[in-house]
C-alpha cells in the first residue's frame, strides 16, 4: 500500500511532488528517446510538470473554496482549449515531427497561468524554476544515455524493391530486432525507393561500424542516421 503522507498539503510535499514529476517525465523521455520514439524528455518533463500543477491547483482551490466545485469549470475549459492551441505548433515534416515539446511548453504555461491567476503563486515559482532548470539541463543527460543506446534509426534510399530485400534480410540476419521499416515507393522513373527503418543492433556491435557496414551494400544510395 503507497503512503498517503505525501498527499497533505505542506510545502514540502509540494516540493516533493514536483521534483518528483520532474524526474519521471524525464526518466520517460530519456527512455523514449533511447529507443528512437516520439516525445522526447523535455516533452515528457513538460506534460509531467503542468499535470502536477493542474492536480496542485485542484487541491489549492479546494483548501481555500471547501465544497465549490463549480470554480474549476473555467479553468477546466481552459486546459481542453489550450490543447488546441498547442497542436498548431506540430509539424510533421517528412518521417520526423516536430514542435511536440513547442505544444505541451504551451499547455504547461496555461496550467501556470491558472495557479498564478487564483493566487497559487509559491507553487507556479517553484515549478516554473524546475521546469526550466530541466529543458535546459535535460540534453545533457540524453547525450550520456543516447551513447550506451543500442537503437538506430536510418534513412535510406534503395535502387528497387530487390535491395529494400536485401536490407530487411541483412538486419534479421545479424540479429537486429526491427521496430519499423517504412518503405515510400518513387513517384517517378529514376528516383530511388525510401526507407526510414528504427532497430536495435545486437550487444557488441559498434553503431559507426554498422553504419559504414551498411553504407557499403550494393544498391543503396543515401544510408543516414536520423
Amino acid at each position: 500500500m503507497f503512503t498517503l503522507s505525501f498527499s497533505d498539503w505542506t510545502w514540502s510535499n509540494i516540493l516533493i511532488r514536483i521534483v518528483i514529476s520532474l524526474l519521471a517525465g524525464m526518466v520517460i523521455g530519456i527512455d523514449r528517446g533511447a529507443k528512437r520514439r516520439g516525445g522526447g524528455a523535455r516533452t515528457t518533463i513538460t506534460v509531467c510538470l503542468g499535470a502536477t500543477m493542474v492536480m496542485l491547483l485542484e487541491q489549492y482551490l479546494e483548501a481555500l473554496y471547501p465544497g465549490r466545485l463549480d470554480i474549476s469549470r473555467i479553468a477546466a475549459q481552459v486546459i481542453s482549449g489550450v490543447g488546441f492551441l498547442g497542436a498548431g505548433s506540430i509539424l510533421v515534416s517528412g518521417h520526423q515531427i516536430k514542435g511536440l515539446t513547442s505544444a505541451a511548453s504551451i499547455w504547461t504555461c496555461a496550467c501556470i497561468g491558472l495557479a498564478i491567476g487564483i493566487g497559487f503563486v509559491d507553487g507556479a515559482v517553484i515549478l516554473t524554476a524546475l521546469w526550466l532548470i530541466g529543458v535546459h539541463l535535460v540534453p545533457y543527460i540524453e547525450s550520456i544515455a543516447y551513447k550506451h543506446s543500442r537503437y538506430m534509426t536510418l534513412y535510406v534510399e534503395a535502387a528497387s524493391g530487390k535491395e529494400i530485400t536485401l536490407l530487411s534480410r541483412k538486419l534479421k540476419e545479424d540479429q537486429c530486432f526491427i521496430d519499423t521499416f517504412v518503405v515510400d515507393k518513387p513517384k517517378a522513373k529514376g528516383q530511388y525507393f525510401q526507407i526510414v527503418t528504427t532497430f536495435r543492433i545486437p550487444r557488441g556491435v559498434h553503431k559507426d561500424a554498422y553504419l559504414h557496414a551498411l553504407q557499403e551494400m550494393d544498391g543503396l544510395g543515401t544510408v543516414n542516421e536520423l
